[in-house]
C-alpha cells in the first residue's frame, strides 16, 4: 500500500476520482449505524462508515483495514452484501475547502451488532443507530448516505 504526502494527495484529489468503500452496517433490530462526521467532506452530517482504497491495496485488504479502522472489527468482504457502485461529489475535500472531491464508491451491507461506545472517533465524534424511515426524513443525514436506503 502506498500513502501519499499531503501535497501529492492534494494534487490527486484535485485531478482524479478516488475509490472508496462505504459500509452500511445493520444491526439485528434492522437499524443502520451512522456516525456524525467531524472531517470534510460531509462534515457535520450523519454518514455511514467507510474510507478510501489505497494504491496497490486489493479490495479485500481495503475491506479488512476499513472495517477494523471504522468499526473496530476486521470483517471480510465476502461477509458483506454488495449494494452497487455510487458516485459522490463534494464541493470541498479532506485537505482543502476549495478543492472538490469525486468518489467512486463501492457500497456494502454488513450485518453486525456493534457496541457504540467501542467505535473509533477519528472520523466521527458520535454514533447512533437509525431506522430507515428516520434516515430518509432527517435533514442532518447526508444525501449520499440516504441513497443507500432508497
Amino acid at each position: 500500500m502506498k500513502y501519499l504526502n499531503e501535497q501529492t494527495f492534494k494534487t490527486v484529489v484535485d485531478s482524479t476520482p478516488l475509490v472508496s468503500i462505504d459500509l452500511v452496517v445493520k444491526n439485528s433490530k434492522r437499524q443502520a449505524l451512522l456516525g456524525y462526521r467531524t472531517n470534510r467532506p460531509a462534515q457535520n452530517y450523519w454518514f455511514v462508515p467507510g474510507g478510501r482504497v489505497l494504491k496497490n491495496e486489493t479490495l479485500d485488504s481495503a475491506f479488512l483495514r476499513l472495517t477494523k479502522a471504522e468499526l473496530g472489527i476486521s470483517c471480510r468482504r465476502e461477509q458483506a452484501e454488495f449494494l452497487g457502485v455510487y458516485e459522490h461529489f463534494y464541493d470541498d475535500s479532506a485537505l482543502d475547502e476549495q478543492i472538490s472531491t469525486h468518489y467512486v464508491v463501492l457500497g456494502y451491507v454488513l450485518h453486525l451488532d456493534v457496541e457504540l461506545s467501542s467505535l473509533p472517533n477519528e472520523q466521527h465524534n458520535q454514533y447512533r443507530w437509525f431506522y430507515d424511515e428516520e434516515i430518509m426524513k432527517s435533514d442532518n443525514i447526508h444525501r449520499h448516505t440516504k441513497w443507500y436506503f432508497e
